[in-house]
């Protein structure tokens, strides 16, 4: 009965989602926003898991794709994944199967999201219901979703990053978040160079995994992205330093800081250009070492795969958040 009344649901909310997605036509990036919000919140009235953790889940794998080739790109705007064999189960003949009986008979978990009586995995409906309805069997509130989360994934960082990218699409009320900022201001003297992969010796031969922005003590170090306070103290090669986590999944670094901003703490949501530290010289060494080298910002950019995490060169996104910033402050 139950199943009866959710599809009986399906099938007028996702009749309504198709006329709202089919209205908005004029800018294409707004479109896929609009599109997944319908889907979110049309799932969240259909399974009561809240939008904002179905976002958190998606943004989280939609990254995963991008960090790696072992996935194809997603055919529709979520990018929540299962493999075929997965989705038509294990013993299914037929791997590309679409009736939702078949597809349980063989230990599928593909379900019909929009109740037209296929279960695809090219419809973003089918997709997002039945990653929604597993959660739902363990309840509705955060606890009882985070425990689904790892089940689901069997990873510490995935529930995490999950967790915080929900916290951030809840507190802001929407998925129009990929701003970036240039990690000093404009204002200031600074320069830097692309010396990603350079050699480094103190504490051991290694490469440099991050770009040096040179500037003055005090000046002011600026988020980069929308995203969560992962990682805050003393490092030996690093000095203070922080790390951000963004909705992408990528971790950013901002090292050698003199301190950080006066009241931020691990756990905070941070926005583009808000102030989370200060340049200065310090690490390569214990606790409090100073002055070794000239004051800059260490800034580094990881991505993650979903298995491992790994530095890339962070010089073009400079590079191109840079110019926007010029071009703002030129308008």
């Amino acid at each position: 009965m139950r199943k009866i009344m959710i599809m009986t649901a399906v099938l007028l909310i996702f009749g309504t989602a198709e006329t709202i997605t089919a209205d908005a036509e004029e800018d294409p990036e707004q479109d896929v926003y609009a599109e997944r919000m319908a889907l979110f919140k049309n799932m969240e009235t259909v399974t009561h898991i809240p939008w904002y953790w179905l976002a958190g889940a998606d943004a989280y794998e939609r990254g995963i794709r991008r960090a790696g080739n072992e996935r194809e790109e997603a055919e529709g705007v979520i990018s929540i994944y299962y493999s075929p064999k997965e989705w038509s189960g294990p013993l299914n003949p037929e791997f590309d199967a679409e009736n939702p009986v078949a597809v349980s008979m063989f230990n599928g978990v593909g379900l019909d999201g929009n109740g037209n009586g296929t279960a695809s995995l090219s419809e973003d409906a089918d997709v997002l219901y039945t990653f929604a309805d597993y959660l739902s069997g363990y309840g509705y509130d955060d606890n009882n979703i985070r425990k689904g989360l790892w089940d689901y994934y069997k990873r510490d960082q995935a529930v995490r990053s999950i967790t915080n990218h929900a916290r951030i699409y809840r507190k802001y009320g929407t998925l129009d978040l990929d701003d970036h900022a240039f990690p000093v201001p404009l204002r200031y003297n600074y320069s830097y160079n692309s010396t990603w992969g350079d050699s480094r010796g103190w504490g051991g031969r290694r490469i440099h995994e991050g770009t040096d922005i040179f500037a003055d003590y005090r000046t002011p170090v600026l988020a980069t992205s929308y995203g969560v306070v992962e990682l805050t103290g003393w490092n030996k090669y690093g000095g203070w330093r922080l790390g951000i986590r963004d909705l992408t999944n990528t971790y950013h670094y901002f090292g050698h800081l003199t301190s950080y901003e006066e009241g931020l703490e691990k756990g905070d949501i941070v926005a583009p250009g808000d102030t989370i530290g200060y340049v200065g010289s310090s690490g390569y060494g214990p606790p409090g070492t100073e002055g070794k080298f000239p004051p800059h910002l260490h800034y580094g950019m990881y991505r993650d795969n979903g298995y491992s995490e790994w530095s890339f060169d962070p010089y073009p996104s400079l590079k191109s958040w840079e110019k926007q910033a010029k071009k703002d402050a030129s308008a």
